[in-house]
């Protein structure tokens, strides 16, 4: 986010209290104790998500077993927890400013199932625009669930938390997080041909979708997190150690049940819907923040370094991306690129993205509604 500090006088204290409330808005933080290693996390998501993006767009056929496009996609697969994680931990935010700004419980819970309708909005306007620019594609794209439809669902699943004290939200959401994976499995098993597909496709494991078994378990554990932070926010350094720690032993723990001949399941499929892909995943997001915790100590929330420039315009470079990726804009180097030349297109990708990233637009559009709103009201109270 820029600040004009060598503005004079009175008007670089208004725009600079200005600017910082327009990021926290957006963000759903206090100004005054932002966790810089969430948006180093997301913007670490970001840079893995680019990549993978575009080794999988872009790399011919034929090289998809070389051992650079397997670690491409291997850790492209975490981009998708880090982000339902972090809007989990957003979520927690939401709420605990709601607690100290005095909100009742039921205006808590408002504020929460607010914050999903505008997720729910955001992933129909994104899939409308990508079905659009398609030039043919069914009209079933439109509303197929991608990862914002399923963060719109789990928020609006977890948002009777509201309602809970925020040391009950710690515990509640991390027991709900669990009983989501744990029932992934035999959620799979169940027969779901009555249902509609729409239906089947938000709440059944599959591979093509971010359902909510099992995705949304990283919402909640989110939340706990989340709600962790802001309880102990004085125990801060501590709590980052004792993440790491419980990350690591998860990793190892969940990696080790996954790997014995047997299961409690009788039906599970790893990739798709078992709780230890899930536990190791988590284990590792927690690993990351506690490393981007270390990463950000000492940095300034105005000054963006470029994993939280990214991270701060996460959601404008996903939308922007996918359609640069995916679309038809490239199509004639589309599957035919050699590894190297993945390399060098993600690496330019990345920096186009940074490039957007320092233009500022979200900040500067809602700057300019919010200034437009605040004449359109004197002028109402003028004519009054």
């Amino acid at each position: 986010m820029r600040l004009y500090s060598r503005a004079g006088g009175c008007r670089s204290v208004r725009l600079l209290k200005s600017t910082a409330a327009q990021c926290d808005h957006c963000c759903g933080m206090d100004r005054t104790d932002r966790v810089l290693a969430l948006d180093w996390l997301r913007g670490l998501g970001v840079l893995i998500m680019l990549q993978g993006h575009l080794f999988n767009s872009f790399a011919r056929a034929d090289l998809h077993d070389h051992p650079v496009y397997v670690l491409s996609q291997f850790i492209g697969g975490m981009p998708a927890p880090i982000f339902l994680f972090l809007v989990g931990a957003t979520l927690a935010f939401r709420l605990d400013r709601g607690d100290h700004e005095g909100l009742s419980p039921a205006a808590r819970l408002w504020s929460a199932l607010r914050r999903a309708a505008f997720l729910a909005a955001i992933a129909f306007a994104f899939r409308f625009q990508l079905w659009l620019f398609a030039w043919g594609n069914p009209w079933t794209e439109i509303v197929r669930v991608d990862i914002l439809n399923c963060m719109a669902l789990g928020v609006t699943v977890l948002a009777p938390v509201a309602l809970l004290a925020p040391l009950k939200r710690i515990t509640w959401c991390a027991a709900a997080g669990l009983a989501i994976a744990a029932l992934a499995p035999l959620v799979s098993m169940l027969d779901w041909s009555g249902f509609p597909w729409l239906v089947r496709n938000y709440i059944v494991p599959n591979k093509a979708y971010f359902s909510f078994f099992p995705d949304a378990a990283y919402i909640a554990f989110g939340v706990s997190f989340g709600a962790l932070l802001r309880t102990a926010a004085p125990a801060r350094d501590r709590n980052m150690q004792w993440a790491a720690c419980f990350g690591l032993a998860l990793i190892v723990t969940a990696h080790y049940f996954s790997n014995l001949p047997f299961s409690i399941y009788p039906d599970s499929d790893f990739w798709l819907n078992s709780p230890g892909l899930i536990f190791i995943r988590f284990g590792i997001v927690l690993v990351l923040v506690a490393a981007g915790f270390v990463w950000t100590a000492g940095q300034q929330t105005e000054k963006l370094a470029l994993m939280r420039r990214l991270g701060t315009n996460s959601l404008l470079i996903y939308w922007v991306h996918v359609e640069l990726v995916y679309g038809r804009w490239f199509w004639f180097a589309k599957q035919r690129l050699t590894i190297g030349e993945c390399a060098t297109a993600s690496l330019l990708l990345i920096a186009l993205m940074y490039g957007l990233a320092a233009l500022n637009l979200p900040t500067r559009v809602k700057g300019r509604l919010r200034r437009l709103g605040g004449v359109s009201r004197r002028v109402s109270t003028r004519h009054a």
